[in-house]
């Protein structure tokens, strides 16, 4: 089963590509901050429909809104994380979200693990050398862990 991991921005958008749980590809799109928005959101969608085209993924699962204190970066992450699930639905992807302690739970077994944490666990549940970088890829490689644990266990009606 081939899962895409999103962690979803407009800045910074990361990407994980997993199949049975081996690393296939990481990284994020970036748009640049003085680009219109509309053309930032257009290159995410874009971006993202290379890496299914050419990748195929089965499922895919994506990082809830956190909402912090700045409400402008929210709804920009809240756009662009809607041109993602569009993006998803039109590639009839089937599709799962989850929150952050979801995330930290699945890949630490502690909701409210520090990003440290996933990502030494990310790097010894995938095999890697060393820890992925940057953090948003790392972010989106925990969330296909997470999706992949999840279809699993769906699929075995646990």
């Amino acid at each position: 089963m081939r899962v895409l991991g999103i962690d979803p921005g407009l800045a910074t958008t990361g990407f994980a590509l997993l199949e049975n749980n081996a690393l296939l590809e990481y990284g994020v799109i970036l748009t640049p901050a003085k680009q219109e928005l509309p053309k930032r959101l257009e290159q995410i969608a874009s971006e993202l429909n290379i890496l299914i085209n050419k990748y195929k993924p089965h499922t895919a699962g994506i990082e809830e809104l956190f909402f912090n204190t700045n409400v402008k970066t929210a709804i920009a992450v809240a756009q662009a994380r809607g041109v993602i699930l569009y993006v998803l639905a039109k590639n009839n992807i089937p599709m799962a979200s989850y929150t952050p302690p979801e995330v930290k739970i699945a890949v630490c077994g502690y909701g409210k693990a520090d990003k440290s944490q996933v990502q030494t666990m990310v790097k010894r549940l995938l095999g890697l050398a060393a820890i992925p970088k940057p953090d948003d890829a790392a972010d989106a490689l925990a969330i296909a862990i997470c999706h992949s644990t999840a279809y699993k266990l769906k699929s075995l009606n646990v």
